[in-house]
């Protein structure tokens, strides 16, 4: 008979292990808040782990996820009522697993604690990078989420184009024979087991960092796309720069705050921002384009 009843062993054993795990690694367990950012707690964690690869620590979070559900149904010949599965979704209690591994860097596989468990594997190919070539002994400047500057960047790129879906599926079923399962082994052996598939990729466009003429071509061909009015000169590519670099390194990684209160009319930061927003509308209308 298919009831939904049969899974809630494997969930209470699944969250047992968890904590079990937790104990024998002295993981901490933190309980994610509303709102709060992840990569946050992430990075206060990583400051102090000194080993080479392991668990940072374990984040809980109730979140929504597609579930198989029990429903009545009416048998018509009959006019019994009968069980049977529905795909559904719920709010469930999701683990993430914070981890570093020595050849990928900062990683997290998150868990949810009801069926089918599905999971999620969240890598960073800039950590790979970076790893990597501190491994091979290149000398690099590493960025927050990128690499500035790299003293043989032919051997970079190769890395890069090095990191296969074999590697990626290496690093998954490596942790997965690490970290708490909510399949038993009988279960495995038996083909119950994660396939990995790609819901998000994010790749980044290096062309605006090779050489300013590179990056003036760059935006050129974007905005020839559009409006074949703009052009770019030298202040311009300058000025598209800042702007793309502050959204990039402040206003992404959440390292600002939305301030409540205005600050003091006195800032001289802020007096040359608006001195630059004034100079920009004024140049749009002089030239009739779209502010």
């Amino acid at each position: 008979m298919a009831s939904s009843a049969l899974m809630d062993p494997i969930s209470k054993a699944f969250v047992a292990g968890i904590d079990e795990f937790a104990k024998r690694q002295d993981a901490p367990v933190v309980a994610f808040r509303k709102g709060e950012r992840k990569d946050n707690v992430a990075a206060e964690h990583l400051k102090n782990f000194g080993k080479p690869e392991g668990v940072l620590f374990i984040g809980r979070a109730q979140e929504k996820t597609p579930v198989f559900r029990t429903e009545k149904r009416l048998n018509p010949k009959t006019g019994k009522r009968y069980p049977w599965l529905v795909r559904s979704t719920a709010m469930v209690n999701h683990f993430y697993f914070y981890c570093v591994d020595e050849d990928f860097g900062p990683f997290f596989l998150k868990f949810a604690t009801y069926f089918p468990y599905s999971a999620k594997l969240c890598i960073n190919g800039n950590e790979y990078l970076k790893r990597q070539l501190s491994k091979e002994g290149i000398a690099h400047e590493p960025l927050d989420n990128g690499v500035r500057t790299c003293a043989d960047p032919k051997r970079a790129q190769a890395i890069c184009d090095k990191l296969s879906a074999h590697k990626i599926d290496a690093l998954l079923r490596k942790w997965l024979a690490r970290l708490p399962h909510p399949f038993t082994p009988r279960d495995r052996a038996a083909g119950y087991r994660y396939d990995l598939s790609v819901i998000q990729a994010e790749f980044s466009l290096t062309q605006v960092l090779d050489r300013p003429v590179t990056g003036r071509a760059f935006f050129e061909e974007v905005i020839r796309e559009k409006i074949h009015r703009y052009r770019v000169t030298s202040f311009g590519l300058r000025t598209a720069l800042f702007f793309t670099r502050t959204y990039a390194r402040v206003i992404r990684p959440g390292l600002s705050i939305v301030m409540p209160a205005r600050p003091p009319n006195s800032s001289t930061l802020r007096s040359s921002f608006d001195a630059l927003e004034t100079a920009m509308d004024n140049w749009c209308q002089r030239a009739k384009l779209a502010a």
